[in-house]
Order: C-alpha cells, then structure tokens, then sequence
C-alpha cells in the first residue's frame, strides 16, 4: 500500500521570531490558540522543549461532548528555526520557522492518520495554524 504524502500549512505572522517561538513552545499561550474551530478548546497543555522531551495538549468540544489527548515526543529542536516531533500514533512532524521581511513564516509538514480525509486534516491544522497567527498578532 502507498503511503500518502505529506500534508503542509503555512502561515506568516507579523511579529519577531522570540514572540512567535514563545507563544508556540509555552504552554499557558497553547491554550489560548490551539483549537481548529470555536466551539473547541485546550484547557491542559504541557510541554518539555527538548529533544526526548514530550508534549501533551488536551484538546476538547466546548459542550464537552469529545476530546481527545495530543500527545508526542520531541525530535529535534533547533530554537527559532526549527521542531521535529513524533506523535504517540508514529506519524512524524517537522516546524519550520523562518524570517521574511513582513514576518515570520511558520510551515508544518505532518504525515497524515487514516481517519479523515487529507483535506480534513490539511483544513483543522490550517484553521489551528491560522488561530495562532492571530493570536500572536493581537498580543
């Protein structure tokens, strides 16, 4: 069976790399951006930056009607450039953080799962990359 290709989504976030990579890496600031819709939300997210280190981001319908835990370890770290991570389910991960003159464009590269279709999941991630971008923009 062929593997499918990768999914990417990017965004540019006018701000600097420090306030861009903080707000990525830090957890009280995860909570705040990390949901594909509004009717969603992260009320627990825990994060060890470094390489063997693990992440955990409970992610959760607001009515509290599912949820589910996203969970991985961390592969390499490269500050202000660069995160590659496992998730629990094996699927690779690779963030990319790079200065243009109108900011910082951040770019995600996941192995897609098998559930949902690739747009599906090139659309939840866009949308969470997109509520990042606004929130580092109006902070």
């Amino acid at each position: 069976m062929k593997k499918a290709a990768n999914i990417s989504v990017e965004a540019t976030v006018k701000s600097d790399i420090t306030k861009v990579w903080n707000t990525w890496v830090e957890p009280e600031h995860i909570k705040k951006w990390n949901f594909a819709s509004p009717d969603w939300h992260t009320p627990k997210a825990e994060n060890d930056l470094r390489e063997g280190g693990k992440f955990s981001a409970t992610m959760e319908a607001k009515d509290g009607s599912s949820g589910f835990d996203f969970t991985g370890t961390y592969n390499e770290i490269v500050p202000h450039q660069k995160i590659k991570y496992t998730i629990d389910d094996g699927r690779k991960v690779k963030i990319t953080f790079k200065q243009l003159s109108n900011g910082i464009l951040v770019r995600e590269v996941f192995e897609p799962e098998t559930v949902n279709s690739q747009d599906r999941q090139q659309q939840g991630w866009q949308a969470i990359l997109d509520n990042f971008k606004a929130y580092v923009e109006s902070n």
